[in-house]
């Protein structure tokens, strides 16, 4: 936008036009010409006409070579003035501190002005508000993990975005953590994440420290006592750590994991381009190892890699896959035809079960089928959907039911009816009736 000059005749000019023209002038030097040239004997007509300002200008920095300074305004009223010591005392006496319910109160009483300059107004007047503590407990090395599951929204390769699900673990004493993105916030996944990142940062602490989410804990009864998920506290027993509990509304005792994530998010997230969910999780493992565990911990001032090296001989052992396997089974259902869906392939089982809920245990190679404690069905695993793999012997020793027999057509004698045969004016009449009594 180009600015535009004020007219350099003087009383054409405003004030402000005025002020914004007497510190141009100072400003670009010509408040030293005037007295330059005045004291090379030019008069003031002289000045002014060399210049280009007017006699009057010339006459004033002459007396005065400073900044010209613009008249203070009197302050504006305030909307609020009529309202403030009512105000004051509903807020100091009556202790109504919502600057709402005092605008609606206003209002009623003729305020039309904003809610901005009210709030600003009630800001000093506020008791001041006490800040929260909270003591940072350190743990022992070996002694605790921390894990939090969030949602996030990914960007792939060609554009697309995702809504996943990061699994973050975080060793409280050395701040060693682990990332994983799952498709789903299931149990089968959310284990299978505890595996894995217990297999990476290099064995079990003896808790962990969970907030009161629905794949730890169900509910609590009326004693207020947590009633675990049967089958995750089981997995627990089997690996060997104890379930810990934030206490309810009080998340911020996890904060070590929660400040992980929030550092995934922020340093990771936005810089990952992967081509699937497999990649996703080959390029969050490779971070945590170069980037969030090499880094100074702003907590220790160490690299969180170097406790680790520490931690690691206070860890306990990760039981075999073998005494695992069976807490990273999915449940799914036999359908009528003795297939099971699973990402997207079916996988037959023996023509029994349909209709039954059975397990789906899998490797990276294969896919097992398990009733209970019996494995019903062994296959290669498809790595592409859409595949159909049939069990030998699948539909052995079911019942066939024969074809329906073709019905053979019946010959049956019609006996002679007689058959009156009335005058042709007879039907006429009747005809005629129906429609006489159509038409009515």
């Amino acid at each position: 936008m180009e600015m535009t000059h004020p007219p350099t005749n003087p009383r054409l000019q405003t004030p402000g036009q005025r002020v914004w023209r007497l510190r141009t002038l100072l400003e670009g030097g010509k408040v030293k010409e005037i007295h330059a040239l005045y004291r090379d004997h030019y008069s003031i007509r002289g000045i002014a006409k060399e210049l280009g300002i007017s006699r009057n200008t010339v006459r004033k920095y002459l007396r005065n070579p400073g900044l010209p300074q613009s008249k203070p305004r009197p302050p504006r009223p305030s909307k609020l003035a009529p309202y403030q010591e009512y105000i004051k005392r509903r807020m100091l006496e009556d202790g109504v501190y919502n600057s709402q319910v005092l605008l609606r109160e206003l209002r009623a009483m003729g305020y039309d002005g904003g809610r901005t300059i009210l709030k600003d107004f009630m800001k000093p007047l506020r008791p001041p508000r006490p800040v929260p503590s909270t003591v940072r407990f350190e743990t022992e090395p070996g002694e605790q993990a921390q894990v939090d599951l969030t949602p996030v929204v990914l960007v792939l390769a060609d554009g697309t975005q995702v809504r996943l699900w990061a699994f973050a673990m975080v060793l409280s004493w050395s701040r060693a953590g682990y990332v994983e993105f799952l498709p789903k916030a299931d149990l089968p996944n959310f284990i299978r994440a505890h595996l894995n990142a217990f297999e990476q940062l290099g064995g079990v602490t003896k808790h962990v420290l969970y907030d009161n989410t629905k794949l730890v804990v169900t509910g609590r009864n009326q004693q207020g006592q947590p009633e675990w998920n049967q089958r995750f506290l089981d997995f627990a027993l089997r690996v060997g750590f104890d379930i810990r509990l934030c206490r309810p509304y009080r998340a911020q005792t996890k904060g070590k994991v929660e400040r992980f994530l929030r550092y995934v998010q922020e340093n990771f997230v936005p810089s990952a381009r992967p081509t699937d969910l497999e990649d996703l999780n080959r390029q969050a493992r490779l971070w945590c190892v170069h980037v969030a565990n090499a880094r100074i911990h702003s907590g220790t001032h160490e690299r969180p890699a170097d406790r680790l090296a520490v931690e690691r001989g206070f860890l306990q052992t990760l039981p075999s896959p073998e005494r695992v396997a069976v807490f990273l089974r999915e449940s799914r259902k036999v359908g009528r035809d003795g297939f099971v869906m699973w990402q997207g392939s079916a996988y037959g089982v023996p023509w029994c079960y349909a209709g039954q809920e059975v397990q789906i245990q899998a490797t990276e190679d294969r896919v097992e089928i398990w009733a209970g404690m019996d494995r019903i069905a062994v296959h290669p695993r498809a790595h592409a959907p859409g595949q159909r793999f049939v069990l030998p012997g699948q539909w052995e020793g079911i019942e066939t039911v024969p074809a329906r027999r073709p019905r053979e057509a019946v010959i049956r004698a019609v006996p002679d009816v007689n058959v009156e045969v009335r005058p042709l004016a007879v039907y006429e009449h009747l005809v005629g009736g129906l429609s006489y009594a159509g038409g009515r």
